[in-house]
């Protein structure tokens, strides 16, 4: 019963390196707060195919020298992922690889596809047998089954009938191939690190090892990786982009740049622009940690209001260790936060988040704060309310268990207990974002979770209800 939205995967791969599975392993601990539940990666040595799969973390599991040289070769790919609820699937490994006609094929997605559902049933009626829950394996097969000529032909071809959220990564005998669906949902940057090149969802895997960002794959390009070189193409009818805005709310690292920006400063905007949109008489700003504060710094500087950390972070508390108990779960959020008495006792609080998902957390954490000695505690949102899930790749909750989907300001400001409440406008998130208003008629970015406006047509949803993912 998460309080938070969890991305679902993060993907990397690099071609020409003699230190292909290192620079993997390192891309895949950059991004490792895309994914912490599993990981793999696939390396390509002289046309065979290594690989390695395991849960937890990437420094836990990827880091040894046995590990390192059974994945040799001078190409990789490799991926991180946020299970969803339920129990777990070793069949649910990425990247998901496969013998094809044009041989050895292994793919890494980041995104979800909405019409997985429907595609299944069909491959399924025409004989197809499926290994694993992913939606993903539904491109396999579609590759599998193209009559195309080219291996680029069939991926074209799977690609073109798939519909939603999808950035992909792909190795094979000769190279590697990555593209990103029409509407350029999820983000996926191209970059070069001596005579080798890099593909991550994040420039924060490039720095890690040392390589220098080229550029961001274009919403609906296919790049072809090989010993000639790169080669780029726009196989699908143009779309107007639809970046996924809650990135650079929540889910990429503060430290990267994705489509031009860098999610730090924009970050700042927002509270900046959360300063000039809610003004409070209030003594500090108190990020929650850590996702609110970049916001919090902003709203300080704009309304000259001390920044302070009023809440400490215990950085060393994993969901292994708060599952076991009813005991230890009674914790609750003191486990992983502690109030900073010192900043708290007799004064007016502003408490900076990214995000009210469910509200138990909040409810919590102003709890904790009003427990410490603040007089007055005023919770503010750097974003608008969260009312409705996403289908293109992150795991939320079904609409009636979002708060904002059923109760009022008011309502939520009274359940989580505070003396005010406040949510950024979705204008001033584009203000903040993109310097403009949103285009109510045709929005620049997916706001879907702030808007019920979903950008891609939701074809396993009309006439049934869609499960978010497939229950493990």
């Amino acid at each position: 019963m998460f309080d938070k939205f969890h991305e679902e995967c993060g993907i990397f791969a690099i071609f020409g390196s003699q230190d292909a599975s290192i620079n993997t392993a390192l891309g895949l601990h950059a991004l490792q707060h895309r994914g912490q539940e599993a990981g793999g990666i696939v390396s390509m040595n002289n046309g065979v195919a290594n690989f390695h799969f395991a849960d937890g973390l990437i420094a836990d599991n990827f880091t040894s020298r046995k590990i390192i040289k059974k994945l040799e070769g001078n190409s990789a790919i490799g991926h991180v992922r946020y299970s969803t609820a339920g129990k777990k699937n070793a069949r649910n490994y990425q990247p998901i690889y496969a013998e094809l006609s044009t041989g050895f094929l292994a793919l890494a997605h980041n995104g979800n596809l909405t019409n997985a559902s429907t595609l299944r049933k069909r491959l399924i009626n025409e004989g197809s047998i499926f290994q694993s829950t992913m939606d993903t394996e539904v491109i396999i097969h579609l590759i599998a089954k193209s009559q195309k000529n080219t291996l680029e032909e069939k991926i074209i071809d799977a690609t073109s009938q798939v519909e939603g959220a999808f950035s992909l990564v792909l190795i094979h005998k000769d190279g590697i191939i990555a593209l990103r669906d029409p509407f350029g949902v999820r983000p996926l940057s191209l970059g070069i690190l001596g005579d080798s090149y890099v593909v991550a969802s994040e420039t924060c895997a490039f720095d890690i090892i040392g390589a220098k960002f080229i550029r961001d794959i274009e919403h609906g390009e296919m790049i072809v990786i090989d010993k000639n070189g790169v080669r780029s193409s726009k196989p699908f009818p143009p779309k107007p982009s639809k970046f996924c805005i809650f990135e650079y709310v929540y889910f990429a690292r503060p430290d990267s740049f994705i489509e031009g920006k860098h999610v730090y400063e924009m970050r700042k905007n927002i509270g900046i622009q959360l300063a000039k949109e809610i003004k409070l008489d209030a003594d500090v700003v108190v990020p929650v940690p850590d996702s609110g504060v970049p916001a919090s710094i902003g709203y300080a500087w704009q309304s000259q209001i001390p920044f302070e950390l009023g809440i400490i972070r215990n950085h060393y508390v994993g969901r292994t260790f708060i599952e076991p108990t009813d005991k230890i779960r009674h914790f609750g959020v003191k486990l992983k936060h502690n109030a900073n008495l010192s900043i708290i006792k007799d004064k007016k609080v502003i408490l900076i988040d990214d995000s009210i998902v469910r509200g138990t957390t909040s409810k919590k954490i102003v709890q904790m704060i009003r427990e410490a000695g603040a007089k007055e505690i005023y919770m503010l949102i750097a974003s608008p309310p969260t009312i409705a899930p996403c289908f293109y790749g992150v795991d939320t909750p079904e609409k009636d268990a979002l708060i904002a989907s059923k109760m009022s300001v008011e309502e939520i400001r009274q359940m989580i207990g505070a003396d005010y409440l406040g949510y950024l406008s979705i204008d001033g998130l584009y203000q903040a974002i993109n310097q403009s208003k949103r285009d109510n008629n045709s929005p620049q970015y997916c706001d879907a979770c702030f808007s019920d406006q979903y950008p891609i047509r939701l074809t396993d949803k009309i006439g049934e209800a869609l499960p978010l993912f497939e229950r493990e």
